[in-house]
């Protein structure tokens, strides 16, 4: 009888309940343990590098990895049941909703944080403010409207279909790009070939410059300039401060997503949870120089 007691409570030691309270199922992950794999939006990279890597320094049991791919590849893997967890900066439309629901698909989207596109120059370019109407010709391939010598600019994202590509066109309800227009490989390779072109304009996402501590981030802003953007008057032409994005002055702001697939809580729930409400995930979104979803904001008059 001893020896059956001794192995009940073995068994305890070493089980747990579901969600239902089913015992002696153990769960091999939870919200600080496990294994979880995760979509990351190639605009994001600097923001999640950081934040996966406190979120397992906190959590000493817990493997969190990323991937980085374009926007458009991320929704077409979650669709394919390649990936529980995404982050993308929009949530489902009306009509995925309608098609995730006919497959029976239950997921959770989250609002974590409010995010800016940056057009990055080179130096040698004294034309550093530039309306919403303006960057909608320049995509459109248009000439600008300035002095006769002035010449096209060449604007460059970090690929077709990445979440940068998306919100310009979608925003600005393009219809045909210019010849102007192409794409490379990544936020970083953008950066680079603007620092080589000096009539090449560079589409980014905020998180790659902002971080004003970050050696890596302030190696990219070496020998680079940020544009001022401005919706119909000059006056208010303002750039990507963690205060313009909060108010809306800066045009050019969209929100960062993350969608979890399923109901169960575990690890990914977890991370997730660790971005949206944690302190330090929300300090690491606010350091990052972009506006967290629930971390009030202090704005500086200058």
């Amino acid at each position: 009888m001893k020896q059956l007691l001794l192995l009940f409570i073995g068994i305890l030691g070493f089980s747990s309940c579901d969600n239902n309270n089913n015992p002696f199922v153990y769960q091999k992950d939870a919200h600080g343990r496990g294994k979880a794999k995760i979509l990351v939006e190639q605009s994001f990279q600097p923001l999640f590098e950081t934040s996966i890597a406190t979120f397992m320094s906190q959590y000493p049991r817990a493997r969190v990895q990323a991937q980085y791919m374009a926007e458009n590849d991320i929704i077409e893997a979650f669709y394919a049941n390649k990936s529980k967890t995404i982050v993308v900066t929009r949530d489902f439309n009306d009509k995925e909703k309608a098609y995730l629901k006919s497959k029976n698909v239950s997921y959770r989207s989250d609002k974590i944080a409010t995010d800016a596109v940056v057009l990055i120059l080179h130096p040698s370019n004294t034309d550093t403010i530039l309306s919403v109407e303006q960057i909608k010709n320049m995509l459109s391939g248009e000439q600008p409207n300035r002095a006769s010598n002035s010449t096209t600019k060449q604007i460059v994202f970090d690929q077709n279909g990445s979440a940068n590509f998306n919100f310009m066109t979608n925003m600005l309800q393009i219809q045909q790009l210019g010849k102007n227009v192409s794409a490379l490989n990544s936020n970083q390779e953008v950066i680079n070939y603007v620092k080589t072109h000096p009539n090449a304009i560079g589409v980014i996402g905020l998180n790659w410059i902002s971080d004003q501590e970050d050696p890596a981030s302030l190696a990219f802003m070496d020998g680079l300039k940020i544009a001022s953007v401005y919706q119909t008057d000059p006056e208010a032409a303002c750039k990507p401060h963690a205060g313009f994005i909060y108010t809306k002055e800066y045009p050019l702001i969209r929100d960062i997503w993350v969608i979890n697939k399923g109901r169960r809580s575990g690890l990914n729930t977890g991370f997730v949870l660790f971005m949206k409400k944690d302190d330090k995930g929300q300090l690491i979104i606010q350091k990052s120089g972009l506006v967290p979803a629930l971390t009030p904001v202090r704005l500086v008059l200058q």
